[in-house]
């Protein structure tokens, strides 16, 4: 396994693991390396430094590590909450999001909130046809191993 540090179009930064250097090129060319806090596809190797181990001494004195699973700013809170309120007042579609959008503001479906997944140009003919969608400002959580 492979750790690399990557950055994205916008400047974030993050590490992701990979089987082998091959193995990311080949993710990096299909575009399915995203940026996990902007989504951004634009993403490069950043510099890396070898991961070396240090003394018991250096070891000791080190600082604990920052948990990255907290939110690291105020506008990363609002986000999250923005998050949590989605998912629980409204129902996941996935990629069927323009379908199910489309069917909704026909009269064939329900009406109820929706939120999902759907490509730039079925986003934009959706919105070109007077649909009330909104792009959201994160990513869908999906398993991962």
């Amino acid at each position: 396994m492979i750790r690399y540090s990557l950055k994205c179009g916008a400047g974030h930064s993050f590490e992701s693991w990979f089987k082998t250097g091959e193995a990311f090129l080949a993710l990096d060319v299909a575009g399915h390396l995203a940026c996990p806090v902007c989504g951004s596809v634009e993403v490069s190797k950043d510099l890396m430094a070898p991961a070396v181990r240090p003394s018991r001494k250096a070891e000791a004195a080190a600082p604990a590590r920052p948990d990255l699973s907290a939110p690291a700013s105020d506008l990363e809170e609002k986000i999250a909450a923005l998050r949590r309120q989605i998912e629980e007042n409204s129902d996941y579609v996935g990629l069927n999001f323009a379908a199910e959008a489309r069917a909704i503001h026909a009269g064939e479906a329900p009406e109820r909130a929706i939120h999902g997944e759907a490509k730039p140009e079925e986003a934009r003919a959706m919105i070109e046809e007077g649909l009330p969608v909104a792009p959201l400002p994160f990513l869908p959580a999906r398993k991962v191993n």
